[in-house]
């Protein structure tokens, strides 16, 4: 028996519950993992809640990343150790697979061998946000040297990791948020400039930082409304990458802007990277060479412990962190 956070309908935080479950046998090519933290994703409080990609097949588990140690290897599995320090990347369905437990059976194609130097908690809180990042910064961008980047919601775990990518490859990263509130922090984590969307109007902040040119990359959370002024403070020819729907509003085409400017406006989730094994590969190279360098570090913003599963997820709706929240287990 494990204990094991499920869900039997759709809502807040409070649906979350802790329940023993039995120990299932292993299917080929899976593994059973010691989890030792689990690092929280806004695509888990969507699934929760009903408003993600996928509807949950109720009762259901959640999460998609953790650190973990391996336990046992299932039928053709190859090249872990029971032992092993590990690291689950967000690579399945959370209706096959879930790392909300003290132990799960996880896919071994989700596994990962632990970055050297990294900590459990610091495992935790990398891959979800770092995966995302490169795959629409380096896989469809091309983002390099001197490229003018502009990243809404900065201080989430993605736009964190997006500004250690951008500036990685010698781009110039342009954090937004909406106030000037986390304006020092956000400087501190690397951000080149930084723009309170609030207070001040994105397109001449950016045209003053770019001599005019605009930028050449937009990597985008949010949609809504606000699509429209992304498009017109950036470059010809430019690519806008939206990877989410935090404003909840509709999105409108940025017509004119794009037309006027060629812009490449697309949508973008991590699994077109991750569901194909030689940009995964790819992925999970760059990113692992980047912690071992010291030019990519997760921000932790705070832990809770297992028992405290529903309070960790109004963390992490307030929107108040800066950085990723870890549930240690």
């Amino acid at each position: 028996m494990s204990r094991v956070v499920r869900f039997h309908r759709t809502g807040g935080p409070e649906v979350l519950q802790i329940e023993d479950l039995p120990d299932r046998a292993l299917k080929d090519g899976e593994l059973r993992v010691r989890i030792e933290a689990i690092g929280l994703n806004r695509a888990e409080q969507m699934f929760r809640s009903g408003a993600y990609l996928e509807q949950p097949n109720l009762p259901a588990q959640n999460g998609y990343e953790a650190s973990a140690v391996v336990l046992e290897l299932g039928p053709g599995v190859s090249g872990f150790a029971v032992g092993e320090p590990v690291s689950v990347i967000p690579a399945f369905s959370l209706n096959a697979y879930g790392v909300y437990a003290e132990v799960a059976v996880v896919p071994a194609y989700a596994v990962v061998k632990r970055p050297k130097g990294l900590s459990a908690i610091e495992a935790a809180a990398v891959w979800m946000a770092y995966i995302t990042a490169y795959g629409a910064l380096i896989d469809v961008a091309k983002v390099g040297k001197g490229d003018a980047v502009i990243i809404p919601a900065a201080s989430s775990s993605v736009g964190l990791a997006a500004i250690q990518i951008v500036n990685s490859v010698g781009g110039i990263a342009i954090a937004t948020t909406r106030t000037r509130a986390k304006e020092a922090q956000l400087k501190a984590a690397g951000a080149a400039h930084v723009i309170a969307t609030n207070e001040q109007d994105i397109v001449e902040a950016v045209n003053a930082i770019t001599g005019g040119k605009g930028a050449r990359v937009v990597f985008d959370p949010v949609g809504g409304p606000g699509i429209e002024k992304l498009a017109a403070a950036m470059a010809a020819g430019g690519t806008l990458v939206l990877y989410g729907l935090l404003s909840l509003q509709p999105t409108p085409f940025p017509f004119g802007p794009a037309l006027l400017k060629g812009l490449n406006v697309r949508g973008y989730t991590l699994f077109e990277v991750v569901a194909n094994p030689e940009r995964r590969e790819a992925a999970i190279s760059f990113v692992t060479s980047g912690l071992e360098a010291g030019t990519l570090k997760p921000a932790i913003a705070k832990t809770f412990p297992f028992d405290q599963i529903v309070e960790a997820h109004r963390y992490l709706e307030s929107n108040d962190q800066f950085g990723k929240i870890i549930v240690t287990v």
